[in-house]
């Protein structure tokens, strides 16, 4: 949100201020100040004038030579302007005047002095038009300095809007200029408004309310309208606080929306004549003001006339009763609607307008009068001709009441811990606009309806409207006290921060944290399909609509990101994915998983996957002191190698996998790199019981290794070795460990084993180990697993 320091000045008295400091202070009282903008500074020497002569350049097609009055001499001017005439009054830069830094010189163009230059609205910083000259329509005479009428010369900061939420008073200038006020301990002036009942003996309007989201709908006609132009300085605020100008109904319909915070609508006096709010069991087509075909729901509240729909109600008008140039006659709209109501419609219809955005702020009942008196103050001091037909006719179904909230001495004390005396306390509730009486420390606080809808509810409220205006940065800092002690972890964060830190400090993996949902664009960039899942309703962003059913996809979407940075790394993440429950309409089964992926343009896919096989084996040995076992398994995933896919298994519980990705959508991420990926049930894992482990002593003497190269079908694994090995009860064998394995050729594979032989009574000789091996070997073979000649 934008806000004009010129128009704050309008509520406000500032003068002898510094403004860059009281914006400072309003970041630390208020909302946060994203950033400061000085307009018009680099404006100067702008002055009316008259175009008394135009004549077509004899060489050009589009330059115009003219003569100017400036009121004080005629001067020569070219001009390519489509729009330029004889009679019009423009804002004419004289020479040596300054046009947004640029210095305007006398100068020869295309064989004529041209003496200064015709602006137009956007070479002033006033507007984005740029296609013809600004025409005025001002009061003053020739050669008077247009800097003294317009306001360009204003500072304009822009606010976070995240920051305004819960502050609904504060989406209109005039709620700005009150914390101004507070501030800086200046009075606020009232706002002028146009006394409403001096037409009560008007004609109604026929308003009918069939929805029960609206809270208040108040309206009134006008006719005989015969201004169109927008005065300079309200089409200059305009800008400057982001809305672009189209025409003078429109434009003071938001200006008053700037001002005060509360949305307007005109519609077409001709078109429109009754009012029904409503909501249409058939889902419609309607076209907006913007020229988009919107799809109206049943649960999207409409305006309408005559049963026929006109607006989307609370967020923007209908094509059809559109302002345009030639309007004379309006029925003018100011309402407040139910606060979610507008902000699910809005998002359902993925429009979100200035309107929407500040009725889903729960805006005061109050202010639809306010508005209209407003809008008819300004307006009819620019049309006077036009005349009002119609009675304010005015509906509340639901009237926001101030609230009496009571607050003692001691409680603000205590949550402070700092002395305020009653008369400031006072003073910054009045200045804040609240009413409050002083029992003797014990306050009764009535809180105004624009602060009481949403932001203040309680006595902790009240304390934070003191100490804000008051000031943090007056607090005494002292060190708090207190007795504090450290927290002991719970087993399953233990976990966590074990697991991390393991695979950071032992294998220099790098850990990523990503959002919930599937980014389509991304994965349909690195070829993986999103698999049918839970979606969020009415998402703002429609690639982003679906949850994750597996942390792999998001892990490659990383390693795309980040493939030209390394060329071998490796990335984890625990995070959560979702699934549906099975029932209609039931809630999501959220699990949490550990996924690991590895990138690597060195190593093979074979050593990539071996590495990652070892990682995991070590995170369960080290973490829950068990043993893991690997199975070929079939693969559940489009992005999963048919061929290179293993469960992983502890306790007889399958935790996860760990595969090879597929050579498909390798190729789109990196075609001369290899990517393996593992993904491991967090929450099954974290429930094994962890395996106390047995210490054996040493070895008194010394021991034996041998290696054995073992050559097998491709089709068996590893734990066809060593479950063998294990169930014959060798004497003397202690251990057995894969070392490692390639491809004989496309059917046989060469598994390198060590076996570790030792004994606790004496040094074993050549003989007795050759006698353990040689039974191995012969009960391998009857396996057909054969040694390698």
């Amino acid at each position: 949100m934008f806000v004009s320091m010129k128009w704050v000045q309008e509520f406000v008295n500032l003068d002898g201020l510094n403004l860059e400091e009281l914006i400072h202070r309003f970041t630390l009282s208020t909302a946060e100040v994203e950033n400061i903008i000085y307009k018009g500074k680099n404006i100067s020497g702008i002055v009316i004038a008259k175009i008394l002569s135009v004549e077509n350049h004899p060489k050009s097609k589009k330059l115009h030579i003219l003569k100017i009055d400036t009121g004080e001499e005629i001067l020569p001017c070219v001009c390519g302007a489509p729009n330029v005439r004889k009679g019009m009054i423009v804002a004419f830069a004289k020479v040596s005047s300054n046009v947004n830094g640029n210095r305007i010189e006398c100068v020869e163009l295309a064989g004529y002095k041209s003496c200064g230059m015709c602006c137009s609205e956007a070479e002033l910083g006033i507007s984005d038009k740029n296609s013809g000259i600004m025409e005025l329509n001002l009061d003053g005479e020739l050669g008077t300095d247009i800097g003294g009428i317009v306001d360009f010369e204003d500072t304009v900061f822009e606010v976070d809007n995240k920051s305004l939420t819960n502050r609904p008073d504060l989406w209109g200038i005039y709620g700005i200029a009150r914390e101004f006020a507070a501030i800086s301990n200046r009075k606020l002036k009232p706002i002028d408004l146009l006394d409403c009942s001096v037409y009560k003996n008007l004609p109604k309007i026929d308003i009918n309310l069939l929805s029960s989201k609206t809270l208040r709908y108040s309206s009134i006609k006008i006719e005989n309208i015969t201004q169109n132009n927008t005065p300079l300085n309200i089409k200059t605020r305009l800008f400057y606080c982001g809305l672009k100008s189209k025409n003078l109904i429109v434009d003071l319909t938001n200006y008053v929306m700037l001002e005060i915070g509360q949305p307007m609508h005109a519609f077409d006096g001709k078109i429109v004549k009754n009012i029904q709010i409503k909501h249409f069991n058939q889902p419609f087509v309607f076209k907006t003001l913007d020229g988009i075909n919107r799809n109206i729901d049943e649960n999207t509240m409409m305006v309408c006339s005559n049963n026929k729909p006109i607006a989307i109600a609370g967020i923007m008008g209908g094509f059809d009763s559109e302002i345009h140039s030639k309007t004379s006659s309006i029925l003018l709209e100011s309402a407040t609607f139910d606060a979610i109501s507008i902000r699910k419609s809005s998002n359902f219809l993925s429009c979100r307008t200035d309107a929407s955005t500040r009725f889903e702020k729960k805006l005061d009942t109050n202010m639809t009068v306010d508005a209209i008196g407003r809008f008819l103050k300004i307006f009819l001091e620019i049309d006077s001709k036009a005349s009002v037909v119609s009675c304010l006719s005015d509906i509340c179904v639901k009237t926001h009441k101030p609230l009496l909230i009571d607050l003692d001495k001691e409680y603000l004390n205590r949550y402070t811990g700092i002395e305020i005396s009653n008369n400031k306390i006072i003073k910054i509730f009045k200045s804040l606009g609240f009413e409050i009486k002083d029992n003797d420390g014990n306050f009764k606080i009535v809180v105004p309806t624009f602060r009481s809808t949403k932001d203040i509810n309680i006595k902790a409220d009240l304390v934070e409207e003191i100490t804000r205006i008051y000031g943090y940065d007056n607090f005494e800092i002292k060190p708090a006290t207190g007795i504090l002690s450290p927290t002991k972890l719970s087993p399953e964060k233990s976990l966590i921060r074990q697991i991390k830190n393991f695979l950071v400090t032992r294998y220099n993996m790098h850990e990523v944290n990503s959002y919930i949902w599937c980014d389509e664009a991304r994965y349909k960039e690195i070829g993986i399909d999103i698999e049918p899942n839970v979606k969020i309703l009415n998402s703002i962003n429609p690639n982003f609509s679906t949850l994750r059913s597996s942390m792999i996809p998001t892990l490659l979407s990383f390693i795309y990101e980040n493939r030209e940075f390394e060329d071998d790394f490796g990335i984890f993440e625990i995070g959560s994915v979702l699934s549906a429950n099975g029932v209609s309409g039931g809630d999501c089964i959220e699990k949490r998983k550990l996924g690991l992926a590895l990138f690597s343009k060195t190593k093979s896919s074979e050593k990539l996957f071996f590495d990652l096989l070892n990682i995991l084996s070590d995170i369960i040995r080290t973490s829950k002191n068990c043993k893991t076992v690997f199975k070929h398994v079939k693969c559940n995933h489009h992005w999963q190698h048919p061929n290179n896919t293993v469960a992983v298994e502890v306790n007889s519980k399958n935790l996860g996998f760990i595969s090879v990705l597929h050579p498909s959508i390798l190729e789109k991420i990196n075609k001369k790199s290899n990517i393996v990926f593992a993904q491991l049930d967090f929450d099954l894992f974290s429930s094994i019981k962890k395996q106390i482990l047995n210490y054996k002593k040493p070895y008194k003497f010394p021991n034996i290794k041998v290696d054995l190269s073992l050559v097998l079908n491709k089709d068996k694994i590893y734990s066809n070795i060593s479950n063998t090995i294990e169930n014959l009860n060798v004497k003397y064998l202690k251990n057995i460990r894969l070392i490692d394995t390639f491809k004989l050729d496309d059917e046989k594979i060469v598994l390198t084993i060590r076996l570790n032989f030792a004994s606790d009574e004496k040094t074993l000789v050549h003989k007795e180990v050759q006698l353990c091996v040689d039974q191995i070997i012969e009960s391998l073979e009857k396996k057909n697993i054969f040694l390698k000649s």
